[in-house]
């Protein structure tokens, strides 16, 4: 079944890579500017005088629109996969191929748990412009926490991210064994 498939795909392989490429630079790079450029900034600001109501006000917006933006890296990740997956087969690689093996293990154990938290944080019950929505006391709360949660969640993923994607970048292009 596999060399049926590899047969069929392997022709397109450069086409699935022109989308799988675009696909992992937009999943990688698109939060960055969001992140480093206003989040960090409001939150250290906030941080530093928590009783300023303009600030929370600033960091509410920043984080709400942050959820929303990060929707195209979110719309990236999957076509990610699957041109992954898909490269792999036009590519005839299999686990002799110990580069890819480490690349999706990478993938496999960092990554995707990170970025199905993410989905989770961003778009579902931790969605900041949903909870604030909702409108009552015990939901600001809820907020309050949300925002927490998801700036936690920042601190602890940001430097295991870089190194992931410097990594799965080598391993891709580099090919060391």
């Amino acid at each position: 079944m596999y060399e049926l498939l590899h047969q069929m795909i392997a022709p397109y392989y450069l086409y699935i890579k022109m989308i799988h490429v675009p696909a992992v630079t937009v999943w990688s790079f698109s939060v960055i500017m969001g992140y480093y450029f206003f989040l960090v900034p409001v939150m250290q600001a906030w941080r530093k005088n928590e009783s300023d109501a303009g600030l929370a006000i600033m960091r509410n917006w920043v984080f709400e629109r942050f959820d929303h933006g990060v929707k195209v890296e979110h719309y990236a990740f999957p076509l990610v996969l699957l041109s992954g997956v898909l490269l792999i087969i036009a590519g005839g690689w299999g686990p002799e191929s110990r580069w890819l093996m480490l690349k999706l293990s990478l993938i496999m154990v960092a990554v995707v748990p990170m970025e199905i938290v993410d989905y989770y944080i961003s778009h579902f019950h931790g969605n900041k412009r949903h909870l604030r929505e909702k409108g009552d006391n015990d939901d600001w709360e809820a907020y309050e926490d949300a925002l927490h949660r998801h700036w936690w969640f920042f601190l602890i993923t940001t430097p295991l991210v870089g190194l992931v994607i410097l990594g799965v970048f080598f391993l891709a292009f580099i090919k060391p064994f």
